[in-house]
Formats: structure tokens, C-alpha cells, sequence
């Protein structure tokens, strides 16, 4: 009697395995190595804006990886994509995830998950990556590593898990930070009219398992964002800063020193187009273009009732506080790159 139970109890065990374990295989595993990527871009950014609820006094540090990689498994891939990230740092916080499923289409955000275990942000594709097809993402993560001391300073490493043809890392130096220091010594840098420095660097055939490390340090007065800085000063208004591409003014040697070499421009496909063309501040972000930051439209006032008429000083006064917030979004969205300044112009005169 006591066999039969045996016997009963692994046959339905059997049973349920046939469903249980398919089931948990169905998705492939990930394996950086076999998605080697075709251009990368890292783009570190040191107190240049801050999320919702960021603790006070406390500088941020945003990092924001742009890549394309191409599908080298052998097979279609419909798993989940991992991608290391700092995911135990102080102060990390997830904040994008975003792929390009379309040519000159803007990005479209993916829901995501944080595996602090494992260190690594995942997240599906919206559609299986067939065989030796490329990919395009980008990832944005916040960390709250800066030290502040007599100056302020940070360390970024990166390990590559997959070859990469062309690798850029750029660092952006606060808003009006002094003392700057970049170790190693970055070859390329521009200065811009607002003061701005930003250093970068361009790798090629990047072997599997490669890290980087850097060291930066600056000095700054206060916790304002670089957004927040360059949002309360005029943009450039002459015929250098219309018209003209960051790419133009790399190559018409707008700033800057150093030379890598070629006329490519240093940003990659993917990364271009979620930046664009930051044309107002083309002097500025002349590196190649600011990251593509998704931006949300700020959220219109909810209507008063029918029976309780507001004021006309009341409705004066709410219109021109959403004129106000507009004209930010409009300001921030063509600082991000995200319009160009025929649109803001356009914009802005509905908003007069």
C-alpha cells in the first residue's frame, strides 16, 4: 500500500514538472557577451538635475547610458535585457529605461525592474529581438555618491560585459564649479559661453571584461542643479548659435581642445536621436548633444464648478502662474534637446 503512495505521489509530481519546468525555461537567459554593441555612451552628470523628493543639501549624480548592440546569440531573443548598474550605491534610484523601436522616432520608456542581488536593472523588449538585429536603449540612474568635504568628489568605473566598436564617456562639470579635476586626463574638452566644461573621452574596439575608472572633483557653493542655473540666464541670440547643429560646431572647432581623430561625430545613432539638436545652446552642449530626458507636460489646473465662478484677479492670476509653468517646460524641454528653437518659438508665442 505504502509503494502504490510512492508510486501515485512521483507520477503526479511528474506531471505537474512537465508544466512547472517549461514554464521556467521559456525565457532565455541573457547573456551580455552574445549582444556585443556596435556604440556606446556614458554620459556622467554631477548635480545636473535632481528627481522628485531628492533629500536636501545632498548633490546628485546622474548617470545616463546610451547603446545599441546587436543580437549575436544565434537565435531570436524574447527574454529581459539585464544591464549592471550601481544598484547598491547610496542614494540609487532608477529612473529611466527607455528603447527606440523606430528611425528617427523619439524613445518609448519600458517598465523595469531592480535586481539589487544581482546588480542589475531588467526590463523586456517590446518585441522579440530577432537574429543579428540591432537594439537601442538608454538607462538613467541616479546615485547620491558625491562627497562633500573641502570640495566635492565622486569615483565612476565601468566594466563592459560585451565588446563595443565605439565607446564615448563624457563628464559634465557642475554649474559654476570651480577647481575642477578629472583624473585621467580627459583629451577633449569645450568650454562654454555660460562656463560651463565638459570633458570627454572615445574608445574603440572595446574588449570584453575592459574597466574604467575616474576620479572628479569640484568646488561649489550651494545645491543648484545645472538645469535649474542655466534655466534663469539667457540663451545666446546671434547668427553663431542659430541654425547650427552641435555636430557643425564640433567640426568647425567651436571650442574645445584636443581631437579624436575623425569626423564622426562623437555621440552614436541611438543617442542621437534622443538628444537632437540642442540649438540654443549649441556653444554649450557642443560635446555632441544633451541626454534625452523624458519630459512630462505639466498638468493643467483642474476647472472650478460652474456654480462658483472664480474672480476675474483669480483667473488672472492662475493663468499666469500655468503661462509661467509652461514656459519652463517649453525652456527645459529645448535646453534637453528635446524641441528644437523653431518649435520653442512657435510655443512660446501661444503662450503671449
Amino acid at each position: 500500500m505504502l509503494k502504490k503512495k510512492f508510486l501515485a505521489i512521483f507520477v503526479i509530481t511528474s506531471f505537474l514538472a512537465s508544466f512547472i519546468i517549461p514554464s521556467a525555461s521559456a525565457e532565455t537567459a541573457f547573456q551580455p557577451e552574445k549582444f556585443p554593441y556596435t556604440d556606446m555612451q556614458l554620459q556622467v552628470m554631477p548635480e545636473f538635475d535632481y528627481p522628485e523628493n531628492w533629500p536636501k543639501d545632498t548633490p546628485s549624480l546622474l548617470i545616463g547610458q546610451y547603446g545599441t548592440f546587436t543580437n549575436k546569440s544565434g537565435a531570436d531573443f524574447d527574454g529581459k535585457i539585464e544591464i549592471e548598474v550601481p544598484a547598491n550605491d547610496n542614494g540609487f534610484k532608477a529612473y529611466l529605461v527607455a528603447e527606440f523601436p523606430e528611425d528617427n522616432k523619439p524613445e518609448v520608456q519600458r517598465p523595469f525592474d531592480v535586481d539589487k542581488d544581482k546588480g542589475v536593472i531588467t526590463w523586456k523588449p517590446s518585441k522579440p529581438i530577432k537574429k543579428d538585429e540591432s537594439y537601442r536603449f538608454v538607462v538613467e540612474y541616479y546615485t547620491s555618491t558625491v562627497e562633500v568635504k573641502d570640495d566635492r568628489s565622486f569615483t565612476f568605473e565601468y566594466s563592459n560585459p560585451a565588446e563595443i566598436g565605439t565607446f564615448d564617456v563624457i563628464f559634465y562639470s557642475p554649474m559654476d564649479a570651480k577647481e575642477i579635476s578629472l583624473e585621467p586626463k580627459a583629451p577633449n574638452n569645450t568650454k562654454s559661453e555660460y562656463g560651463e566644461e565638459l570633458f570627454y573621452y572615445q574608445y574603440k574596439d572595446v574588449k570584453i571584461g575592459e574597466s574604467y575608472k575616474y576620479s572628479f572633483s569640484y568646488q561649489k557653493d550651494g545645491y543648484k542643479s545645472t538645469l535649474e542655473a542655466i534655466n534663469e540666464k539667457q540663451p545666446p541670440n546671434d547668427e553663431n548659435h542659430t541654425g547650427v547643429s552641435a555636430t557643425d560646431q564640433i567640426k568647425g572647432g567651436s571650442g574645445g581642445s584636443g581631437s579624436s581623430g575623425s569626423d564622426r561625430p562623437l555621440i552614436g545613432i541611438g543617442g542621437a536621436i534622443v538628444i537632437g539638436i540642442a540649438i540654443i545652446i549649441a556653444g554649450l552642449f557642443v560635446y555632441l548633444g544633451l541626454k534625452g530626458k523624458s519630459q512630462s507636460a505639466p498638468k493643467a489646473s483642474s476647472s472650478k464648478s460652474a456654480n462658483n465662478p472664480p474672480k476675474k484677479q483669480q483667473v488672472k492670476k492662475e493663468s499666469k502662474s500655468i503661462n509661467i509653468d509652461d514656459k519652463k517646460e517649453l525652456r527645459k524641454k529645448l535646453l534637453t534637446g528635446k524641441i528644437d528653437q523653431e518649435t520653442y518659438d512657435e510655443e512660446m508665442k501661444k503662450l503671449i
